[in-house]
């Protein structure tokens, strides 16, 4: 049994170098999402299948990796996204961006943050000062004067009110780390404090 696993591992030692012969050809290689990598060469962003062919030509200053399909790519000082075969679904418009989570991405323009669709379509209107991703149906948002935070649903309402110094994303748990009044607690999605 032990010469099995010694044989075993020799092996999988032996075809890394070659399975992964091609990253040589790339300065970066982040992992494979959506069946395809961010490579990075000569300061260009593009993105290469699982044998290391180049479905997106390295054209991009910044690109973040795919998720649910689509990647945020930046050229200049503006950001756009595409498919996983290159195809643009918004022109470079967005001063910031993250990537798509729960069907929509929080994007930001002149007037603040907003939600966009996989069609590239305003789903939400960009009225915040700061956005994060939706998990768990919810998305954690600030709001101007005091940039407090709270959260909105899919539809942009307000479910938890922006009276929080600060909020991030609630886990699959249904939780989320969040501040009020300098004390740091963890609320469910009822803005109910669950532990410290």
């Amino acid at each position: 049994m032990k010469k099995l696993f010694l044989t075993l591992v020799a092996g999988a030692l032996l075809w890394q170098p070659f399975a992964q012969k091609w990253q040589k050809n790339f300065d970066y290689v982040d992992e494979c999402n959506c069946g395809v990598a961010k490579v990075k060469k000569d300061g260009k962003i593009g993105y290469v299948d699982i044998k290391g062919n180049i479905v997106i030509p390295l054209q991009f200053d910044e690109g973040m990796t795919f998720n649910e399909g689509y990647v945020a790519v930046r050229k200049g000082q503006n950001w756009a996204y595409i498919d996983s075969v290159g195809k643009f679904i918004t022109e470079f418009v967005y001063e910031d961006a993250m990537g798509f989570s729960e069907g929509l991405a929080p994007v930001k323009k002149a007037s603040g943050w907003g939600f966009i669709n996989v069609s590239g379509k305003e789903a939400i209107p960009f009225v915040y000062t700061n956005a994060r991703q939706f998990s768990e149906g919810l998305a954690a948002v600030s709001t101007s004067p005091k940039d407090f935070w709270g959260f909105i649903n899919k539809k942009g309402e307000i479910i938890i009110s922006c009276n929080l110094d600060f909020a991030d994303s609630f886990t699959k748990d249904g939780e989320a780390r969040v501040s009020k009044r300098g004390q740091w607690m963890w609320i469910n999605k009822y803005n109910q404090k669950v532990r410290d």
